[in-house]
């Protein structure tokens, strides 16, 4: 039992060693997929992450762009030396100058899908200078006497601000050979993989032990969720097995999320196929009433498909006899007064519609005796008709009589019925029948509360889980046996 008990919990405690390392995987994963969309994020917060995981997506500073900032790095270095007016300072602003013109011609942020930083940063410089054409204002900013009339250290601020963080955000990736951006992210990525592929083996050996009759390929499938663990694409699919990981350690109680997923499925399904399901059924009556079936039966010929009997009994007649049974030795006992009551009625109204017992009805001792008398008339004739009832039952005579009464009905019925234009006019009525409980409660059935419904189906399950104690003193009694 210790070594059972033991088993378990280190059993346990490599599936949370194997759920984390999936989870801390997919960490990496989601990671990965956000860095290039989120690269400006990170370059502003966390500069450091960019320097360390610009190589893994082939990221490096675009030529233009770094050549611009430099070009205005030394502009500045310019300035402090030799001043604002000197000739130097006027030669680095006219190539500055330059190089924004060639900015904007030949944008170097599309390829990396970044037109929409050019133009805030175009914006920018329009609401700082008041002009309309982006190339004037940036050969207006770029100009000693703006610099005079604004402040250069105000100006060359607004620069450092406002324009330099979106000029450096701009990046060149790297194109393989294959066509595609470079992306190194499989180092990182296949020590997981070997990881998960190994323990998907190992698992997967197991459960054939265990199973015999899987074949690898079943056996493989048995954890198919853990196969996203292993593709090189869509690697987020890798959340999927991650929480079936996670929620098998019991590290994530996942339930209350099965269980709406549960009933969100059986929502979207449950009307659906009950309409198919029953109407299925209602066409398979119809087809069958169209083929003639109904006319077999009636006849009592083989049908196009042999019955098949499984234990010799005729079911309709054997429950026949027994609802006959049940209501003679147990309903008419208990009716009796009842019925008794209803006779006596009857016999007393019919007494008193006789004129002569109107007129005797006056003489002393007459209303009572008329009471008792039809107090016993109805005792009687109840009785006498139970006894009928009983010795029918019992009789081996009577009971056959009356399966010779039931089978001749049935024939004259039978006989009847195979009229060409009854039985077509049955045939007909059935079919329209049908169509309209199609048309009518098959729409009411798609029209229910399915959440109600499974509501009421969780509740059924919740009371039939707890026992009951059932008194040996409520079974129904065992019917008389004739």
């Amino acid at each position: 039992m210790k070594d059972i008990k033991t088993y378990k919990q280190g059993n346990l405690w490599f599936e949370r060693f194997m759920a984390i390392a999936a989870a801390v995987n997919l960490c990496l994963v989601l990671f990965d997929l956000s860095y290039v969309p989120w690269r400006d994020f990170y370059l502003r917060k966390l500069p450091q992450i960019t320097k360390i995981y610009d190589p893994i997506k082939g990221v490096e500073a675009h030529r233009d762009t770094e050549n611009y900032l430099k070009t205005v790095d030394a502009l500045k270095e310019q300035v402090s030396q030799t001043g604002l007016q000197s000739p130097q300072v006027n030669s680095r602003l006219e190539e500055i100058r330059r190089l924004s013109n060639e900015m904007i011609d030949s944008n170097p942020f599309a390829g990396v899908n970044k037109s929409g930083t050019l133009e805030k940063i175009k914006n920018r410089m329009r609401d700082r200078i008041d002009k309309e054409s982006a190339r004037q204002s940036f050969a207006t900013f770029w100009s000693q006497p703006y610099f005079s009339q604004n402040g250069w250290d105000q100006e060359i601020s607004f620069f450092n601000q406002r324009i330099r963080p979106l000029i450096a955000s701009n990046y060149y990736r790297q194109i393989g050979e294959n066509g595609e951006f470079v992306d190194k992210f499989l180092i990182i990525d296949l020590p997981f993989v070997i990881l998960f592929g190994v323990e998907l083996l190992g698992r997967s050996f197991l459960i054939r032990r265990q199973r015999p009759g899987l074949s690898w390929f079943e056996a493989v499938l048995w954890r198919w969720y853990d196969l996203f663990l292993l593709l090189p694409f869509w690697r987020w699919l890798r959340v999927l097995p991650v929480l079936v990981r996670l929620d098998q350690a019991k590290l994530l109680n996942l339930h209350p999320v099965r269980k709406q997923i549960n009933q969100g499925i059986v929502a979207n399904f449950a009307e659906e196929l009950t309409e198919i399901v029953v109407v299925r059924v209602i066409n398979q009556i119809q087809g069958s009433i169209q083929r003639g079936e109904l006319t077999h039966w009636l006849s009592q010929q083989e049908n196009l498909r042999p019955y098949i009997d499984i234990n010799n009994v005729n079911e309709v007649e054997a429950i026949a006899s027994l609802l006959v049974k049940t209501i003679v030795y147990q309903v008419l006992p208990e009716i009796q007064p009842a019925i008794v009551a209803i006779l006596r009625h009857n016999i007393e109204t019919v007494f008193h519609q006789v004129p002569l017992y109107r007129n005797l009805q006056n003489l002393p001792g007459v209303g009572q005796a008329q009471t008792q008398l039809s107090e016993q008339l109805a005792t009687q004739i109840t009785t006498n008709l139970y006894k009928t009832l009983v010795s029918a039952v019992e009789d081996p005579v009577g009971a056959k009589l009356t399966s010779q009464l039931v089978q001749s009905f049935s024939d004259a019925l039978g006989s009847q019925i195979k009229q060409k234009h009854v039985l077509s006019e049955i045939q007909s009525l059935l079919f329209d029948f049908l169509q309209e409980i199609k048309l009518n409660y098959v729409q009411r059935l798609s029209q229910e509360d399915i959440d109600q419904i499974i509501e009421q189906t969780c509740q059924l399950r919740t009371q039939a889980s707890v026992p009951r104690v059932v008194d040996k003193g409520t079974i129904l009694p065992k019917i008389r046996e004739g």
